[in-house]
Parts: C-alpha cells; structure tokens; sequence
C-alpha cells in the first residue's frame, strides 16, 4: 500500500487555487498563499513530479455534439485472463468510452461513454455487449443529465 503524500497548508491553498481556476498565473498564486512566484512553481512542479495531481483539462462533451453521457456499470462472468485483457484494451482504445474504472462491489467494471444522441448510444452499447456477450454477466446504464460536483477536493479538510 503507498504511503500517503503529506501535504502542508501552503500545498493545499495552491491546488484549492489551481481547482477552481487551473489557469490562473503564478503571480496570482503566489500572492493568495503568501510566498514567492520561484516557490509556487517549484511547489507545483514538485507535486507534479510526485503524483499528487495531473495538469490536465476537462473537456465538456456536450460543447461538440456529444449529449448522451453515459454511466454504465459491468458485471463479468467466466473470463480467462487473455479475454479480460482484451475487453480492457478494448475499452482503453474506445474513442467513445472516456473513463474506465475497475471497480469492487456489485459491479466489476465502471465506464463511461459519450454518443451524440440515443441512436448512436444504442449502437455503441450493443456493440460492445455484443463483442463480449461470453464474459459480461450484467450491464446498468444511465444517462448523466447534469454534473453538480466532479473530482473536487478540498485538501485542507482531507489532510486534517
């Protein structure tokens, strides 16, 4: 098990800042928690290099076209490692499906997929249920209608 990354109030502040704007300036930073624009990227680029958090932005699907977003949990059934290894890389390669997660629970697989309207959402989950109907034992899907709250971390709180 990894030993979780200590994170002080300064390091905090400054991905509390970077979440709610990732494009705000160093300068910026600096000047909300208090040290030197130097000491802010050296904090940021520090956290970068040990995996605290990726630079990276969230695109909005339904900006192109893309209105279905679709939350689907899998069951599998009677696999052998080749054939899971295969649905995964599948899915991996899916331009459609923009999260994969395995997952413990009820369910083993957790994915989600973007289509431009219920047609083309049927297509690609029969397509997928079809190309793999041996191992999925059972499938659930659901239409996100709006996201309220997505990977927000108030590090402060969580590090107490």
């Amino acid at each position: 098990m990894k030993k979780p990354k200590k994170l002080d109030d300064k390091n905090c502040a400054i991905l509390r800042l970077l979440q709610e704007n990732c494009r705000m300036s160093l300068t910026e930073i600096s000047r909300n928690v208090g040290l030197s624009v130097d000491s802010v990227k050296k904090r940021i680029n520090k956290m970068i290099n040990e995996n605290v958090f990726f630079p990276k932005i969230q695109l909005r699907p339904r900006n192109f076209g893309y209105n279905n977003v679709v939350d689907i949990k899998i069951k599998i059934q009677n696999y052998n490692e080749e054939e899971i290894n295969e649905f995964i890389t599948y899915l991996k390669e899916h331009p459609r499906v923009v999260e994969l997660f395995s997952i413990a629970g009820d369910w083993n697989f957790s994915i989600v997929i973007i289509a431009k309207d219920a047609l083309e959402q049927g297509r690609l989950t029969e397509e997928i249920r079809n190309r793999f109907s041996k191992i999925i034992a059972g499938w659930s899907e659901s239409l996100t209608t709006k996201a309220y709250k997505f990977e927000e971390y108030d590090m402060t709180k969580l590090m107490e």
